[in-house]
């Protein structure tokens, strides 16, 4: 008999041991080499001794759970959620960075960069002009015999709307600052133009429908001949990443915007 009880003991403890070790995948519940001990065990005990002996048991039986549970939390695989898509809007000037819905249609995104960054004045609106499948332009004339400012658009982010990346027309060319570059206060302005007077005026701006950060002018050729300019303009500090400087002329009857080279850049 005293055999017998070794015997289930210890084939309880190694069922036990390997539960532990590898959980229920690998190894059944000990619960063999416990009823077979206990069966033995329990023939030469008082009915008292049995109850206790039962209950510890049930305890062990229990406590064995360990292994189920550990091993089931170290193979729960880790959650994990979707990354947000943000657009790519670096060299975007509009629209403004302030929460703004973008534009579905190019046209109204034209026609919006025009009245409300540049200034123009009840503007004549061109129909938009592809260029590959996600970019494109919109004329833009103060008049309808006025000049032509070219607003140029492209789809940046993962949807269907679209942005304005800048502005030309052919009497500005600025040189200095290139497209998309970083700028710090005083900027440099270099470039050839021609204007009423020579002057071309110069808005430091950021992305958004504030006041401008600086506002100032430039010096080129007058009256059709094309001249050089070079000058530099102080500006405070952006609340936006990034902004745009504005050149642009006014007209000789009503001082209205007459035409605009709108550059893209990053304030450092």
């Amino acid at each position: 008999m005293a055999y017998h009880r070794r015997l289930g003991l210890r084939l309880w403890q190694l069922e036990r041991r390997v539960f532990c070790e590898h959980g229920t995948a690998k190894a059944r519940t000990p619960v063999l080499g416990g009823v077979y001990y206990v069966v033995l065990i329990t023939r030469s005990m008082s009915m008292a001794s049995r109850k206790s002996l039962v209950c510890m048991m049930l305890l062990l039986l229990l406590a064995s759970s360990c292994g189920d549970k550990s091993a089931t939390s170290s193979t729960s695989p880790p959650s994990s959620t979707s990354p947000t898509t943000v657009p790519a809007t670096a060299g975007v000037v509009w629209p403004a960075a302030d929460g703004s819905v973008p534009y579905a249609d190019p046209v109204e995104a034209a026609a919006g960069f025009a009245t409300e960054f540049i200034g123009f004045t009840e503007p004549l609106v061109g129909e938009f002009q592809r260029g590959d499948s996600r970019s494109g332009e919109v004329e833009i004339r103060p008049t309808a015999t006025g000049p032509v400012t070219t607003v140029l658009l492209r789809q940046v982010a993962n949807d269907d709307s679209w942005w304005v990346l800048g502005a030309v027309t052919d009497a500005i060319s600025p040189t200095a600052p290139a497209r998309d570059s970083i700028v710090k206060s005083p900027v440099l302005l270099q470039g050839s133009s021609t204007a009423f007077e020579g002057t071309v005026d110069v808005a430091v701006r950021s992305r958004s429908t504030a006041r401008p950060l600086a506002e100032g002018f430039v010096t080129g050729g007058s009256m059709g001949e094309v001249g050089p300019f070079d000058s530099t303009l102080e500006f405070a500090n952006s609340a936006t990443p990034d902004g745009a400087i504005v050149f642009s002329t006014s007209s000789m009857e009503d001082g209205r915007v007459w035409e605009a080279t709108v550059v893209a850049v990053r304030f450092s």
